[in-house]
């Protein structure tokens, strides 16, 4: 498969596990409100370096992701998008209650956010299944045993862009790894189970 950059970085490709520099301040969100005083309400950005592939159909990828957790909102990230107004993107980050956790967005327009589950360490599973304009994404701790944290449409078309992020948006930036990245051009039969 060819990849291609968009906000292009630095990539290190060492066999089945690629380094990705997150930049400083680097981030996709997409959100025109304040939700308050306290606390942190992500900037808009759509500066983060993606590396992607083009896809049309149904897909699964699999990756296993790690990173050091510096700053709140580091993170290795899977998205699957149409264009910056139209994506949706899964997360390993560190979070604004000081945890690991899985975290997802949707934009179509705006920006959601969702925390899932915290996961101890700083190693997980992160995958994306798409079948026609539905997507789900699900977690693993050992790669084998996943669990889907959202389901959601995308009105993405019939190719999507598909493939890794690398993001600091409060942060000074950093390395952020993926490993054996696995995509099957298939259909599963339960989206919600990503088999």
């Amino acid at each position: 498969m060819q990849f291609e950059w968009l906000n292009e970085s630095k990539i290190e490709k060492k066999g089945s596990r690629w380094e990705i520099l997150a930049t400083p301040g680097s981030d996709f969100f997409a959100s025109s409100t304040t939700a308050g005083e306290d606390g942190i309400t992500p900037e808009s950005k759509h500066n983060a370096p993606y590396y992607y592939t083009e896809l049309k159909g149904d897909f699964v990828l699999k990756v296993k992701v790690s990173h050091d957790f510096k700053e709140v909102y580091d993170a290795c990230v899977v998205i699957v998008m149409k264009d910056v107004d139209c994506y949706g993107k899964l997360c390993f980050e560190h979070t604004d209650f000081d945890t690991h956790a899985v975290v997802s967005v949707v934009t179509r327009g705006e920006s959601d956010d969702a925390n899932g589950c915290n996961i101890e360490g700083n190693t997980a599973w992160l995958q994306v299944c798409r079948v026609g304009d539905a997507f789900a994404f699900h977690y693993s701790t050992d790669g084998e045993h996943f669990y889907m944290t959202r389901y959601f449409h995308l009105p993405v078309g019939e190719s999507v862009k598909v493939g890794l992020s690398a993001q600091s948006p409060l942060g000074e930036g950093g390395i952020r790894v993926f490993e054996d990245l696995t995509i099957e051009q298939k259909t599963v039969k339960n989206i919600r189970r990503g088999s």
